[in-house]
């Protein structure tokens, strides 16, 4: 399919996990895809995986904003246009550090990299889809379970994935007049290197450290290409996909 005919995504964190099988998905569902990481490496790495010619690899530090407006200028240069953003680059920060011990350095690459880089991504694709003809777009924020419910020693990341939820509500108020449509996918336990140790064993509310389901990430792929491919007369304004068996409902 050609680039000017197909839709348009830009995906953050698209060199591993969940970025990498979202944007492979997309680009065999025959969509162009910008892959967007710190790595320049592990996003050629992506755009292996997939049609050649389809994709374009952009190193990207969601933090500053100069990466992320060279990101959305580079994608429209090569592409025409902004059809899709998945918002999905984040890190978990430093595991098993209480509150009191958690460094400020640590807490603040946290916020940088899963809310303030959300919001920078968002806002550039928000305005390439406001002024762009045809008007309109889609974002998908990747939230976390932990958008709804906190594991132990997990202050950074579950803060700014609540946060996530804000941005998402507000964003899709604000789109409803230009036609940007904004849902999120709360996810849980998709097996990737973050959650490796899922599998050897997570701390639990009660103290108890136990193994725990982990699903394909794959399933979350295609969960993100059915919310990406409805019309923008319509939207998934929250998801939850994760291990059937996992401990969210009932956790703590």
């Amino acid at each position: 399919m050609d680039a000017k005919q197909s839709k348009i995504a830009v995906v953050t964190g698209a060199g591993s996990g969940i970025g990498r099988a979202v944007a492979v998905e997309l680009l065999n569902a025959g969509w162009s895809v910008a892959l967007a990481g710190r790595r320049s490496g592990t996003l050629e790495g992506t755009a292996a995986l997939a049609p050649a010619g389809a994709s374009l690899a952009v190193r990207t530090d969601v933090s500053q904003p100069d990466d992320v407006a060279a990101l959305f200028a580079a994608t429209v240069d090569r592409f025409g246009r902004v059809d899709l953003l998945f918002n999905n680059a984040g890190t978990f920060g430093p595991g098993g550090v209480p509150v009191e011990e958690l460094p400020y350095d640590a807490w603040r690459h946290v916020v940088d990299t899963n809310l303030n880089g959300a919001f920078l991504c968002a806002q550039a694709a928000y305005r390439q889809m406001k002024e762009q003809d045809p008007q309109g777009g889609r974002i998908i924020n990747n939230g976390s379970i932990s958008a709804h419910t906190p594991r132990p020693q997990s202050v950074a990341y579950t803060a700014t994935k609540h946060a996530l939820t804000g941005l998402t509500k507000s964003l899709s108020l604000d789109g409803r007049p230009y036609g940007i449509a904004v849902g999120q996918i709360d996810i849980g336990n998709a097996a990737t290197d973050m959650t490796a140790r899922m599998q050897t064993g997570a701390l639990q509310a009660n103290g108890e450290v136990v193994v725990e389901p982990v699903m394909d990430v794959a399933d979350i792929a295609r969960t993100v290409r059915h919310m990406a491919g409805l019309p923008l007369e319509a939207n998934v304004q929250f998801a939850t996909v994760m291990a059937t068996a996992m401990p969210y409902v009932g956790r703590g």
